[in-house]
């Protein structure tokens, strides 16, 4: 079993659906206690394009995280794994509670 230590989600979208997905981040920021991403029109990581969203837990394992792990909320969409690190860095990570 590996420690959970939060969740990562991210909306993918094309240009034609944008506005959508600008649309769905501003009701989740006002819904829930997030630290929102910022809107990238180019890949970045293993993340490609669409209005799909990937939601994903935060273990030890970046590449198990984003593949076995990963919940979808619309069309899985192919990933980039080869790309990931084994691990996440620090700064991806919620802050430890205290």
């Amino acid at each position: 079993m590996t420690e959970l230590k939060g969740y990562h989600a991210h909306v993918y979208y094309d240009q034609t659906t944008r506005p959508v997905a600008e649309r769905l981040r501003d009701t989740i920021i006002g819904q829930f206690a997030v630290k929102p991403g910022a809107f990238s029109d180019e890949p970045i990581g293993p993340h490609p394009m669409g209005l799909d969203v990937l939601v994903h837990p935060l273990t030890e394992s970046s590449y198990n995280d984003h593949s076995k792990n990963a919940l979808w909320l619309g069309t899985p969409v192919p990933m980039r794994l080869e790309i990931l690190r084994p691990t996440y860095r620090t700064e991806l990570l919620p802050a430890a509670s205290h």
